[in-house]
């Protein structure tokens, strides 16, 4: 292979033996139809090796956006490899945007729906939720689309990329709205158990930042759109931020996005990070688990008991809210979740043992990890037979399929 491709994180290095980089539709097809092998790759922001494969990588990076805006059915079209900060600048720009957006601007659409990742708030629903249909080149090159309604949609959205490649994604949109982003610190332990609920509704997008050290939580931060109610004086205890704020106290909030409560774009907010810069830390391991949303000041206790194997390991946490789903595979399936998630240190074997401590700890609530992230055992949820029994539908022959999808995803 002429060029060794690694992740994001540069945890992963792929061991395809072709890379390749289609600058149309057709040249997926063509790709697809002749390889025995093949995963693909959008912008590389996972931090195992669900995308891995030793035999055809293709990124869908060098397709055309081709980002149409349709204003009579409310959905935007575009191309699976584009980012969400480029997607939401034009719809921004025509007036619209979508119901959320992840902490990170710079991932992929396809990728991103594909694993069932999220952005915050108690009554939304990931970034999924906002697909209205998806076209797939499935394996043997055929172009299949599929469109909410259809019997196979909830199988075929978070799919991990095991039915094809995504090669375009429809997605529902709204009129444009302003956010502005309000950040509280030193919320103390004791009240976020009290409060559990009252704060994770208090804004449209609420998130939460600790390193489960001390008996407070580092930060809070708010994004409330114009219409909701006024952001507190104070939060249960917790005072606004004298200054703007980056999750991990050491580092320079430059490339994070505006707060101090000034309104602004939807885009421009709901993210924790501009899309111009390196987002979160830059090298570095991440892990996030779904608990359900009722069990959540319980999961804080058990996390809590581990924390000698964790802190160690630990640049900083972060707890989030997603609403349920009916995707088969997506980490929210059918359950009101609350996320904990973890940015680790990039040193793999001290992350394994926190990894192995926490999965331990939050055993007793079923947790689902993100498919994209750290973990080590597999998930066993969300009718993983109909899924199954789908693939083998759509892909016969397990083209799309790695070791990865056969352990985790297929069970076999």
């Amino acid at each position: 292979m002429s060029e060794r491709l690694r992740n994001w994180a540069g945890n992963i290095e792929f061991s395809a033996a072709r890379v390749h980089r289609p600058a149309s539709v057709e040249q997926v097809q063509e790709i697809v139809a002749r390889a025995e092998r093949v995963r693909v790759l959008g912008t590389g922001h996972s931090f195992n090796t669900i995308a891995d494969t030793d035999a055809d990588l293709l990124s869908v990076g060098g397709l055309p956006a081709d980002i149409r805006i349709d204003a009579g059915a409310g959905t935007v079209s575009v191309a699976g490899g584009v980012r969400y900060g480029e997607l939401a600048r034009r719809l921004d720009a025509d007036g619209y945007a979508l119901h959320n957006l992840g902490s990170l601007p710079h991932i992929s659409v396809a990728g991103a729906v594909a694993t069932g990742t999220h952005g915050s708030g108690a009554g939304l629903g990931n970034l999924a939720t906002a697909v209205a249909g998806v076209d797939i080149v499935t394996g043997g090159g055929e172009l299949v689309s599929l469109r909410r309604g259809d019997a196979d949609f909830d199988g075929a959205v978070v799919a991990l990329g095991v039915l094809g490649a995504v090669v375009r994604v429809t997605l529902d949109i709204q009129p444009r709205y302003r956010i502005s982003q309000h950040v509280y610190e030193q919320l103390p332990r004791a009240e976020l158990d009290a409060h559990w609920d009252e704060i994770a509704s208090a804004a449209y997008s609420v998130s939460l930042f600790t390193s489960w050290r001390g008996d407070t939580v580092d930060q809070v931060w708010l994004k409330r759109r114009d219409e909701d109610a006024p952001a507190p004086a104070e939060l249960f205890g917790a005072v606004p931020a004298a200054g703007k704020r980056h999750p991990i106290a050491v580092m320079s909030p430059e490339h994070c996005t505006e707060q101090g409560g000034a309104p602004g774009p939807w885009h421009e907010r709901l993210p924790h990070f501009k899309l111009e810069f390196t987002p979160s830390s830059g090298e570095e391991l991440q892990t996030e688990y779904f608990v359900a949303r009722a069990d959540a000041v319980a999961a804080f206790a058990a996390v809590e008991r581990v924390r000698d194997q964790v802190v160690p390991a630990l640049q900083i946490s972060e707890i989030r809210t997603v609403a349920a789903d009916s995707m088969w595979l997506s980490p929210h399936f059918e359950r009101d979740s609350v996320a904990l998630h973890f940015t680790w240190v990039p040193n793999h074997d001290l992350v394994l043992g926190a990894v192995d401590a926490l999965e331990a700890a939050l055993a007793p609530f079923a947790p689902r990890p993100h498919w994209g992230k750290v973990f080590r055992h597999a998930p066993g949820y969300a009718r993983g037979r109909d899924f199954a029994a789908l693939a083998a539908r759509l892909d016969p022959a397990g083209t799309f399929r790695n070791a990865f999808v056969e352990r985790h995803v297929l069970g076999e």
